[in-house]
């Protein structure tokens, strides 16, 4: 038995499919199988049962995911302890969606930095929630700012409620708030089509029995906030986000009824690194201040 073993048992517990979890891996989805045969042979138990497509952990399979859980956490909290020893920056990834990563850098970051200089933070970038996600399930991120709700195989640490709003070229003829109706016609910049983003927005519309005019469909902030700033368009994003919106002129506007997020930290059901706890408790410090 060795780690790789490990990691490969949580996994595919994790994912509920060797393919979903051999593609986490970067392995091919027969070895994957291999490995995890060769492992309850070894152990003389079947950790896995197969169930349609995908499969579930049988009694002793929870057993023994839940120690290779803690082994796998115990070296990787060893790991942390080497760097915080080491001459080098310990680093801590963070994945963000686009619309919370000014947030991010803009006021949970600048806190966490003054205190721990020697943590070199990384931001994963991601394209959405599902890309949150999935970076700290194949292990790319420690954690994960995202808004709710997220599968449960995460544990999520609820920071604050946000206001969707309506940013706007200066000069609209518009009320505040903005009846849902209002929509219905206007010109905006939407998150990419097929995006949990762009899904959700498109329920709201349908909802409400509105179809806006989609003049631009990306993922990239700056796409958005360009579209806007040229008059092209208008944009739904978070009121806490749209601070440097109001600072270049555009109109931010709330909308009705409110539409409002919980914006969350997130993470594995793993034990945390010493530099993602302290993140963890100093995002948590903030967001009660």
């Amino acid at each position: 038995m060795n780690l790789q073993q490990l990691r490969y048992v949580v996994a595919t517990a994790e994912h509920r499919t060797m393919t979903d979890a051999a593609r986490s891996l970067y392995i091919a989805q027969p070895a994957l199988s291999r490995a995890i045969r060769d492992l309850e042979r070894e152990l003389g138990m079947t950790l896995f049962a197969r169930s349609g497509r995908g499969v579930v952990v049988t009694a002793q399979g929870r057993r023994v995911v839940k120690l290779a859980r803690e082994a796998l956490d115990a070296v990787h909290e060893i790991e942390s302890l080497s760097n915080h020893g080491s001459t080098g920056e310990a680093e801590l990834r963070i994945a963000a969606t686009p619309s919370l990563e000014p947030g991010l850098a803009g006021r949970l970051l600048p806190a966490y930095t003054a205190e721990h200089p020697g943590v070199r933070v990384h931001i994963v970038r991601c394209d959405g929630r599902d890309a949150v996600v999935n970076a700290i399930r194949d292990q790319r991120a420690d954690l994960g700012l995202t808004d709710l709700p997220v599968p449960t195989d995460l544990i999520t640490h609820p920071l604050e409620r946000q206001e969707i709003v309506l940013i706007s070229p200066p000069g609209l003829d518009l009320p505040n708030p903005v009846p849902m109706g209002k929509l219905d016609g206007m010109r905006l910049a939407l998150p990419a089509r097929g995006s949990v983003r762009r899904r959700e927005l498109d329920a709201m519309f349908g909802k409400y029995a509105v179809s806006p005019i989609v003049v631009l469909e990306t993922d990239e902030r700056n796409g958005w906030l360009n579209a806007v700033r040229t008059g092209q368009a208008s944009l739904l994003w978070y009121r806490g986000m749209a601070e440097q919106a109001g600072r270049a002129g555009l109109v931010v506007r709330s909308l009705e009824p409110a539409v409002r997020r919980v914006i969350a930290v997130v993470h594995a059901r793993r034990r945390l690194p010493l530099i993602a706890q302290d993140f963890l408790a100093a995002a948590e410090k903030g967001s009660a201040a």
